[in-house]
């Protein structure tokens, strides 16, 4: 991945950890890592952890951002997120997966919360 795409997607992640907190959300993780891969924020919204995924554009070049999020990369994310709650030692962890997309364009961002996305 190119200088610029990490730039941008920081960026992106960073923007929408700021949403969530001013949305009320406590975030307990950013670019939580494990064997099978990352999530990109873990938040906490009431009881539920919510695994987010954030996609980053700049254009549509590459087609909407929610085109990226995969029946392959839903189970991945599924996967991470009950490996993250296997670390908390819990015995139950109610788990949500959202999807945030920024798209940025002339230093405008705009972003799109997609709650229980999949």
């Amino acid at each position: 991945m190119s200088k610029w795409r990490q730039k941008i997607g920081a960026e992106g992640e960073e923007l929408a950890a700021k949403y969530l907190g001013k949305q009320g959300y406590r975030i307990i993780e950013k670019n939580w890592r494990c064997h099978l891969g990352e999530i990109d924020l873990i938040a906490k919204d009431a009881d539920t952890i919510v695994v987010c995924e954030v996609k980053t554009r700049s254009n549509d070049s590459f087609g909407h951002p929610l085109e990226a999020i995969t029946p392959k990369k839903q189970t991945r994310l599924r996967k991470l997120g009950e490996l993250y709650c296997q670390s908390l030692t819990k015995t139950e962890c109610s788990l949500r997966f959202d999807v945030i997309t920024i798209f940025k364009d002339d230093g405008v961002a705009q972003l799109e919360h997609i709650e229980n996305a999949f």
